[in-house]
């Protein structure tokens, strides 16, 4: 019998483009010790036409920022017929774009910090400076500042004066035509991951995200020794059971699906806030998704086979 392939998708040129190879990687290497043939493949002008060629068993896009996560390219391998890893499009939009998931959870009653979205032309058209005034009258000078879609942290600013802020505007913009500045909530960040491997959702241990610095940055999340993790979090029972309730209802809400991870504040009343929903999950040496598979008890390499054989038999 010829073994089949999975045809996974990493790199691309978006500004996460390394960390999208480390994820490839993670998920061929995992991948290397089941019966299937794995080809890494990074996408350019080619890309469909190959696909087309090798006809893979299943598509595993491991490609981050906006040329894996916003729909795009999940939407064209779904009309060329190709079965892959992770939610339809129309669940990734959703997700990739931060003030949408914030508003649809809002509606859906769950917590998350008061906010405004500014784009750049009306930023610009309004004058900065009675914009930014407008800003900190309404949220106060602790502010995070984001870009409306990406990842990894990039353009990510915590502000705590007036001063800061205009930086961090423009440090957001960079990565964004629209920014999103939110209340600053004190509390414990955790990353909660869901898959489903065709039995319904498996809510895996939250994991509890310190930095060393205080800040979980670019540089905290990907180098090794700048962020201390601890899987399962260190949260009493009740509040562990609401950040799983929440993580869950985000997930069912966007309809996510495979594989996805949660991210959450919880205060000190033990309340959970949502801060973003992650439609195609880091999966390097430090992302938090394999290490709170290993604090289920489960093996990535099983989990991985599970999620291709599911998508394949779709």
């Amino acid at each position: 019998m010829t073994a089949q392939t999975v045809s996974v998708l990493a790199g691309g040129i978006s500004h996460e483009r390394e960390i999208s190879l480390r994820s490839g990687r993670r998920v061929a290497d995992a991948l290397s010790t089941s019966d299937y043939v794995v080809s890494v493949i990074d996408p350019d002008a080619t890309l469909l036409a190959r696909l087309a060629d090798e006809h893979p068993f299943v598509v595993w896009p491991a490609l981050h920022g906006s040329s894996g996560e916003d729909g795009a390219l999940l939407g064209l391998l779904t009309a060329a017929g190709h079965r892959y890893v992770g939610p339809d499009a129309e669940a990734a939009r959703l997700a990739w774009h931060k003030p949408t998931t914030k508003t649809l959870a809002a509606r859906r009653g769950l917590k998350t910090a008061d906010s405004l979205t500014l784009a750049r032309e009306a930023f610009r058209e309004l004058g900065a400076g009675s914009v930014l005034d407008l800003v900190i009258g309404t949220l106060g000078e602790h502010v995070v500042v984001k870009p409306a879609q990406g990842g990894s942290a990039q353009g990510v600013s915590i502000v705590s004066t007036a001063a800061d802020l205009p930086r961090a505007m423009v440090e957001a913009f960079t990565y964004c035509e629209e920014a999103l500045v939110e209340r600053f909530i004190s509390g414990i960040e955790v990353g909660v991951t869901i898959l489903n491997r065709g039995t319904g959702p498996e809510v895996l241990p939250a994991v509890e995200i310190v930095p060393v610095e205080g800040v979980y940055s670019f540089e905290a999340r990907y180098n090794a020794g700048e962020t201390t993790f601890y899987a399962p979090a260190r949260l009493d029972k009740v509040a562990a059971a609401a950040v799983a309730d929440t993580a869950l209802a985000v997930y069912e809400l966007l309809d996510l699906d495979y594989l996805a991870r949660i991210d959450l504040i919880v205060d000190s009343a033990g309340s959970p806030w949502l801060l973003e929903a992650n439609a195609l999950p880091g999966l390097t040496e430090t992302s938090l998704v394999p290490l709170a598979i290993e604090a289920a008890g489960l093996s990535l390499p099983q989990v991985f086979s599970d999620l291709v054989f599911r998508a394949g038999s779709a």
